[in-house]
């Protein structure tokens, strides 16, 4: 296990999103990243909750912006080195964000996310 301060682990995770292809971050569509410094739910690094993009209709409309967790304790429990969470921090926003678009666990797996 590795401490990573908040304000640092927070940076890691804006670095992530900017690092997303710019066309696919133009496509994002009301949705809000947090961190929780705490664990979170068992076995999870990060959490996606909302309507992915490819699920809305035309009658998506005033609704509240889904929401991507990802959570600092569990991403720092399974790393030995700094490096290792800016890794794990980008492969999770990725992973969340693909939720986003609306691609599941399954498939996000074969393509190593």
């Amino acid at each position: 296990m590795v401490e990573v301060e908040p304000s640092r682990f927070e940076e890691m995770v804006a670095e992530a999103l900017d690092g997303l292809p710019h066309e696919l971050a133009e496509l994002m569509s009301n949705v809000a990243v947090t961190v929780e410094h705490d664990r979170g739910p068992r076995g999870l690094l990060g959490l996606y909750q909302g309507i992915p993009l490819t699920e809305r209709t035309t009658s998506y409309s005033a609704v509240l912006p889904d929401h991507i967790t990802i959570y600092r304790r569990a991403i720092c429990a399974i790393c030995h080195t700094e490096e290792e969470v800016v890794d794990q921090v980008r492969r999770t926003v990725v992973h969340e964000v693909g939720h986003h678009f609306g691609i599941d666990d399954a498939r996000l797996h074969e393509l190593g996310w």
